[in-house]
């Protein structure tokens, strides 16, 4: 796992001791609109949330790494979810926190850009929601460049149940909705059971940045 990865979790994660929506900017809740059960409804720059899934896709080894840089990205540059692949990177425990990275790889023929927080939500195997929406870190979102094969990643942390002592559940899949995007990719879960309420119930998210993630 790379140093910033490991660092920027344990830095929020201390923040969310007390304790998955997707936009550009901007720290606070992860929260869109509204929620529809199943998906991970990101809030777009118009407001609008998302109401659709994917299969899941195939895991795939992790390409080199991407470049990051400033500013926010044009419709026209901006990653597709038709373009990516999600892969559910291993877990970086600490602190009495579970950390996973999450990461989207450009599996298109050209370079594009992701920048901001990607949506997520924890779903049973009928497709409902389990939990509330993530909380997201705060911080200053970059614009992470992919080309062909490159990756990024955003990292997910919870309090571990045994731990924290909230009411859990075993998710089927974990749906993650690139920044800006509608349509969710659909990753299988096989990491254990995630709080979904109680105390120290709370899942934060950070922003993309530069890959590899695991």
């Amino acid at each position: 796992m790379v140093n910033t990865y490991r660092s920027a979790l344990l830095v929020s994660a201390a923040a969310l001791l007390g304790l998955l929506t997707a936009c550009g900017d901007g720290g606070g809740s992860a929260s869109a609109p509204r929620t529809l059960p199943g998906t991970a409804a990101p809030a777009t720059s118009d407001g609008t949330t998302a109401a659709s899934t994917v299969e899941p896709t195939a895991t795939a080894e992790t390409p080199s790494p991407a470049t990051s840089t400033s500013g926010t990205p044009s419709r026209r540059t901006r990653c597709h979810t038709s373009e990516l692949e999600a892969t559910l990177g291993r877990n970086d425990p600490g602190a009495g926190q579970e950390n996973f990275p999450v990461i989207l790889t450009n599996t298109s023929s050209r370079t594009c850009t992701l920048h901001g927080y990607p949506g997520a939500a924890f779903v049973d195997a009928s497709g409902e929601q389990l939990g509330p929406d993530p909380k997201r870190t705060p911080g200053t979102p970059v614009t992470v460049k992919l080309a062909p094969g490159q990756n990024a990643w955003s990292g997910i942390t919870f309090s571990n149940p045994e731990v924290s002592g909230a009411r859990t559940a075993n998710p089927d899949a974990l749906l993650v909705t690139p920044p800006d995007e509608r349509d969710p990719l659909k990753v299988a879960w096989s990491a254990g059971e995630v709080p979904v309420s109680g105390n120290e119930s709370a899942v934060s998210i950070t922003f993309f940045d530069k890959g590899p993630g695991a």
